[in-house]
């Protein structure tokens, strides 16, 4: 005979637990779809180029197991700590990504939050002000999106029943002592069995990537306080002589002997020795390395002119406030002016007091009144003829003394679109006259939308460049000691993964007294480097500088 039992408060309980089990189905594919995320983000490499990279993630089975077993707060810290850890190894992989393509190195959270400013003006200039608005809140918005869901889907391991806890625990368990020890024989024996645990070594890996950092710049603080070039003064074989030295964006060591450049560079640099060569200029042509790729084009300059290795952000900042000469103040203790030529700086330049400069003629002082060409503010052409205008006529007229001048050229600086072609010297003017050539051409997001574009543009700017200095050289080059060199390779778009961060320098003069004592470089005579010509560091030129010239 069955016992009547009355109906309890925690019968009610347990059959509502189950009825709103059934309604919302199997946690599983929930459960499932959590996992995947979690797999994918830990165990795709942010250079992911091959599918034999892929390892099947322990931290996977680690947090199934966990979710499986904890319940509770217990399980509300696991939820919490896996969705903000998730979100910020893909923070920093996108990060990666974005580093690997302009820069090609991995994002140091302790060195980079400065170029994230850079990173804007290359963006916003690539494809535009609102574009790059529109590209940053989509990704800002699907990056917290992934996070939001992540937590959401977690949440569907408070809805296994006791019998699906067990299997899940047991799943879990089993995966990962079968994957620790497949990692433990694959580490004792050196093969690949297809298994990771990578989230834990990739943050302590990061974490390791700021310690060195913070070391390296101790280090810095000593080879500040050593330098193997006096106080001067310097430079008495170049007595009277102008020195011009020119950086030019983007010039690389891919530009002359990429199979894609080779042809035209090398045919624009055999014209312009030719047009060099008709009015007395000779030139000897070899290799730096640069500290940089891509951008972040400081680095380069200060590496050339400080003679230190300046390779990242760091070393920059505590390099301007320190008593170092840079190549500027040595020019400029030895009796010569000493200038910039910025047609890139729109803002205060705080810097700028390290480098000492007597003038600085930033991109407002420079008297252009034509239009911009996209993010570059002015072309090359104009940028050298306000230089002869301002420094050297000026000179003529009041009687200073010789100068050294520091520029920058960066028609060559991406968006490479619109791209100016050279004029008349006597129509430059007020930069008017290149209106037509700024409002020509497609706008970035057509361009950038084609790889094979991108590439055939910045060939036509680097082109124009060229074309540009050997007119203004031939035109200008009586009495001057010409210094010439790319700043650093361009991206990896242009380049192709793997090059080199070698950039090609010009030494141009008609004193062939001077060029003789470049004869210990070994450098090539003329404007084309060779694949066998020496390769100096950025840093040791100051040095060798001085060295040939005193």
């Amino acid at each position: 005979m069955n016992e009547f039992r009355p109906f309890r408060q925690s019968d009610a309980a347990r059959i509502g637990h189950i009825a709103k089990r059934k309604a919302n189905g199997s946690p599983f594919p929930r459960i499932t779809i959590a996992l995947a995320i979690v797999a994918a983000i830990v165990a795709v490499p942010s250079h992911f180029t091959d599918v034999s990279e892929l390892r099947f993630p322990l931290e996977v089975a680690a947090v199934a197991l966990l979710a499986s077993v904890l319940t509770g707060s217990g399980f509300s810290l696991l939820r919490w700590a896996v969705t903000l850890l998730a979100a910020a190894m893909l923070f920093l992989k996108l990060a990666d990504i974005g580093t690997g393509t302009a820069f090609q190195r991995p994002f140091n959270p302790y060195l980079d939050l400065k170029i994230l400013t850079d990173g804007w003006n290359l963006l916003s200039g690539a494809v535009g002000v609102t574009e790059a608005v529109g590209i940053i809140c989509v990704g800002l918005l699907a990056w917290l999106i992934v996070a939001a869901v992540l937590y959401w889907l977690l949440g569907g391991f408070r809805g296994l029943s006791c019998g699906a806890r067990r299997i899940s625990l047991r799943a879990s368990g089993a995966v990962l002592l079968i994957g620790l020890v497949a990692l433990v024989v694959q580490t004792l024996d050196r093969r690949s069995l297809g298994v990771e645990a990578h989230a834990a070594s990739y943050f302590v890996n990061r974490v390791t990537m700021v310690k060195q950092s913070i070391a390296d710049l101790a280090r810095f603080e000593e080879e500040l306080r050593q330098d193997p070039v006096s106080a001067g003064p310097h430079f008495s074989a170049l007595a009277g002589t102008d020195v011009v030295l020119v950086f030019i964006e983007s010039y690389g060591r891919s530009a002359i002997e990429d199979p894609r450049y080779a042809a035209r560079v090398g045919s624009r640099l055999a014209s312009v020795e030719k047009e060099i060569g008709a009015v007395g200029l000779q030139a000897r042509s070899g290799w730096l390395t640069s500290p940089t790729v891509g951008g972040i084009s400081w680095l380069a300059h200060g590496t050339l002119l400080s003679g230190l290795w300046v390779d990242n952000q760091g070393r920059y900042d505590r390099l301007i406030t320190s008593e170092r000469k840079s190549l500027n103040n040595l020019f400029r203790s030895s009796g010569w002016r000493t200038t910039a030529v910025m047609p890139a700086i729109t803002l205060d330049w705080s810097e700028a007091g390290y480098f000492g400069y007597d003038s600085i003629h930033a991109a407002a002082g420079l008297g252009y009144r034509g239009k911009p060409f996209n993010w570059v503010t002015m072309p090359d052409q104009f940028t050298l003829e306000a230089f002869e205008r301002l420094e050297r006529q000026a000179r003529d007229e009041r009687g200073h003394k010789p100068v050294m001048a520091e520029m920058a050229l960066i028609s060559s600086h991406a968006p490479w679109t619109p791209i100016p072609s050279l004029i008349p010297w006597d129509k430059v003017g007020d930069g008017a006259a290149f209106n037509s050539q700024a409002e020509s051409g497609d706008p970035p997001s057509v361009v950038w939308a084609d790889p094979n574009r991108v590439r055939a543009q910045y060939l036509t700017a680097i082109d124009y460049t060229l074309e540009t200095l050997g007119s203004y050289m031939a035109r200008y080059g009586r009495n001057t000691l010409f210094i010439l060199l790319g700043d650093h390779q361009p991206a990896s778009i242009v380049t192709g993964e793997g090059a080199s961060r070698d950039v090609p320098m010009h030494i141009v003069t008609g004193n062939p007294d001077l060029l003789k004592r470049l004869d210990g470089w070994n450098w090539q005579k003329g404007m084309l480097p060779q694949p066998s010509t020496p390769v100096y560091r950025m840093d040791e030129f100051r040095r060798k500088l001085v060295e040939s010239f005193d």
